[in-house]
């Protein structure tokens, strides 16, 4: 999802690698569960985050649209999942009666990422610390890869990489398709990476099936990217 910033407005003006260490330990959070309150639809998950939930719930994409713990929105001329929210304070859909994440061990890669946020560049990404998000007040230094919590992290960023310019070589397709190509596309990619239920049994698996999809997609699509 692009986003118009201004990066002096909401960050420390530094960017950072999974490397590097920033502000960002919230000890435990202490019961807090304000970000995962009042996001709207905005919550955009993408195939991995769906592949997660599934491992942690044995819930597959259809259920979880069905159960209303997901749903559908346009984003950027595509058609893509988002974490729904639910009940008194618009509150994610996995909290549990205590305000703790249900599903923590497979929660969405958004939620490991913040207070951080990604900017994108030529041949990668490097992190940024959003300074007005998070609540907490008395944040520590952490190096970032440990806050992720994140199994195979040079393989899970490679993903992130892929999955995000491919996005962007679609949204630029859909400008130049008629309204029938344009919703072949978008239900291709839907039903292409989050439908179908990936059959890797951990998360190396999952990149490596990943892969061979989109492989698959960039031919059956003719997207260059």
């Amino acid at each position: 999802m692009k986003r118009n910033i201004d990066m002096n407005e909401i960050s420390d003006g530094k960017l950072y690698t999974s490397n590097d260490m920033a502000k960002i330990d919230c000890h435990g959070c202490k019961d807090c569960s304000d970000c995962c309150h009042g996001m709207g639809d905005s919550i955009i998950l993408d195939p991995a985050d769906i592949y997660r939930i599934f491992l942690g719930t044995g819930k597959e994409f259809a259920t979880l649209l069905q159960e209303k713990k997901i749903g559908l929105k346009v984003v950027d001329g595509l058609i893509l999942p988002y974490l729904n929210l639910s009940g008194k304070g618009e509150g994610c859909s996995y909290l549990n009666a205590q305000g703790r994440c249900s599903i923590h061990a497979h929660r969405p890669g958004i939620c490991r990422l913040f207070p951080l946020g990604r900017v994108y560049e030529e041949y990668g990404f490097r992190y940024f610390l959003q300074t007005k998000e998070c609540s907490c007040q008395n944040r520590s230094k952490m190096k970032i890869k440990k806050w992720l919590e994140m199994p195979h992290l040079k393989e899970y960023e490679q993903y992130v990489l892929l999955w995000h310019q491919f996005l962007m070589a679609c949204e630029e397709e859909v400008s130049n398709l008629n309204e029938q190509e344009h919703q072949i596309l978008t239900t291709y990619l839907l039903r292409h990476f989050y439908q179908t239920t990936y059959s890797a049994k951990e998360e190396l698996m999952f990149y490596q099936e990943f892969k061979r999809r989109m492989e698959l997609a960039k031919q059956t699509l003719g997207i260059i990217f």
